[in-house]
């Protein structure tokens, strides 16, 4: 892996140490700590950062801070769009609040992403064994089938190595749904495609010093599918498709969504750069690109309809329009203009909802038009992709200057890279980039590759070139402000981490000489890396 950004403080510690064996003195004093040139860095998002909501409950909802007036109305209306929640058909008195479901996972975008960050992470009272998922759950599955032979090659031949739907379900388990969904819909009223429980098991991790720390792993059970009520994994003679032994089931939580226009505007080649799938460097890292599928390309006809995956946990998106508005079919089951179709649609489920109720519903209203008009659709991606990254904090804290130099020596930055520049012209989404993401000197802490992760957080669910053990670098920015924003929120794909040292003790695969090395430090030292990462 490139990691260009280690020379200059590398070079100095050569120097450092040329000139401390040229003094003269066996007792020269102890050279100053060589800092990483990311230390005294604040304006994570350049200059889009905002610097007045860091120790705000609103921290990640601020727009950023360079947008023109023009700019700065459409974001208001997006972040007015984002938080509307969307109702059963037909809605006379509001029609723009018309087309939720039939099947969906919440109605509203703020439920997945609370204040523009993570969702909260299910608990269990002290007398449950498990928790059903409902309105409150910002956490959904992923679902495909089992492929007969791993994809290696995106092209239209295999579908460009997406996902294989599961025959009347889809490639994503909606587990609520309006009130006759369901053809047994007097007894499973408000349920969706089938129901999900939330358990955990729980592991003892061990320092060398003695120190023990309880880590938690989500276990989920689908069962009560539609098309088999009341069958669950267990039962004799199992017939629903989606409890079917090659179905893979992937858990997805909400992402914190500010900064993502950043991301976007990382030139491909400047991503690329990192690429090491072979680890040439042999340091066990060896981040992937992964090439999906891209709606906006194959809505205007391009041949080759394939993109560099940047968004979702798998990086299995290309862009923000791609990320949002396929979230707004998919999760909440509104239709639009660049996913016209249900997310269901063709289904059993759908065909008999639309037989049962007599609604004439494609996903179009009485225009012809899909569910979110274009300026819905326009406003909420401007929303995301303009909303400020905020500033980093105590910087000049001796423990987080002391904790950037682990994480250095720890080899955290070669997946978690620090910075990168945005373009200085062209287009994101499909469209013009607006003047406030060009040229950023940005600190996102991610390489934005794929990295195998190990079994542990494995979901053995492969997503275009993505196999089961492979996940995207989270960026670090602002995640030192994540349960500010909201105190329930968890860390990593599911949530398990309940804090970011059991983030860090999850991380296997590519990263466990990293996570060995961290638990092999003092407890001082440890306490250090998590204060550098609470800076963030």
């Amino acid at each position: 892996m490139n990691n260009l950004s280690q020379q200059p403080y590398l070079l100095a510690a050569l120097l450092g140490l040329t000139l401390t064996a040229c003094g003269g003195s066996d007792d020269a004093a102890t050279p100053e700590p060589i800092y990483p040139s990311y230390t005294d860095v604040t304006a994570l998002g350049g200059d889009t950062t905002t610097f007045d909501a860091s120790n705000s409950g609103h921290g990640f909802s601020t727009p950023s801070v360079n947008l023109t007036a023009a700019e700065l109305e459409l974001h208001i209306e997006g972040d007015t769009n984002f938080e509307l929640s969307f109702t059963t058909a037909p809605n006379d008195e509001h029609p723009e609040l018309d087309g939720l479901g039939p099947v969906f996972n919440n109605a509203d975008c703020n439920s997945c992403h609370q204040r523009d960050g993570r969702n909260s992470t299910p608990f269990l009272d002290a007398d449950q064994t498990r928790v059903k998922l409902g309105s409150a759950a910002g956490i959904f599955l992923r679902i495909s089938k089992a492929p007969a032979e791993p994809c290696t090659e995106g092209n239209a031949a295999n579908n460009y190595c997406a996902p294989i739907k599961v025959p009347d379900f889809g490639d994503q388990l909606f587990h609520r749904g309006v009130l006759q969904a369901r053809s047994d819909w007097e007894d499973n009223a408000f349920v969706g495609q089938a129901d999900v429980y939330l358990s955990y098991e729980r592991q003892d991790i061990v320092y060398p010093d003695g120190r023990i720390v309880n880590l938690k792993k989500p276990i989920f059970e689908v069962e009560n599918p539609y098309d088999a009520p009341g069958e669950t994994k267990q039962s004799a003679n199992v017939t629903s498709n989606l409890l079917q032994d090659d179905v893979l089931m992937g858990w997805r939580n909400g992402m914190p969504v500010f900064g993502l226009g950043l991301l976007e505007a990382i030139p491909e080649q400047s991503i690329l750069a990192n690429v090491d799938a072979d680890d040439i460097n042999e340091d066990d890292i060896s981040g992937r690109a992964n090439w999906v599928f891209d709606a906006i390309k194959a809505k205007n006809g391009d041949d080759n309809p394939v993109s560099l995956g940047r968004f979702g946990w798998k990086a299995n998106t290309p862009s923000v329009r791609v990320q949002s508005l396929g979230a707004l079919r998919g999760d909440i089951g509104i239709t639009n203009s660049l996913f016209p179709d249900e997310s269901i649609a063709g289904t059993s489920l759908h065909d008999s909802y639309l037989t049962r109720t007599g609604f004439v519903d494609t996903g179009v209203d009485e225009n012809g038009d899909p569910e979110a008009s274009d300026e819905y659709s326009d406003s909420v991606v401007f929303y995301a992709e303009t909303l400020a990254v905020p500033a980093r904090r105590n910087v000049d804290d001796a423990s987080v200057r002391e904790g950037a130099r682990l994480f250095e020596q720890l080899n955290c930055h070669s997946c978690h890279t620090p910075s990168f520049v945005t373009q200085t012209e062209g287009t994101i989404g499909g469209l013009p980039m607006s003047d406030s993401l060009k040229g950023q000197i940005i600190y996102p802490f991610s390489d934005m590759l794929l990295h195998d992760m190990g079994d542990e957080l494995a979901d053995g669910r492969p997503d275009y070139l993505a196999d089961g053990n492979e996940w995207r670098t989270r960026p670090l920015w602002g995640i030192g402000l994540t349960q500010t924003v909201n105190p329930q929120a968890g860390f990593l794909h599911d949530g398990r981490a309940a804090n970011l040292e059991e983030a860090i003790l999850w991380h296997d695969g590519e990263a466990k000489k990293s996570k060995e090395d961290f638990m092999e430090l003092t407890l001082v030292e440890r306490e250090q890396v998590l204060a550098f990462l609470r800076s963030l």
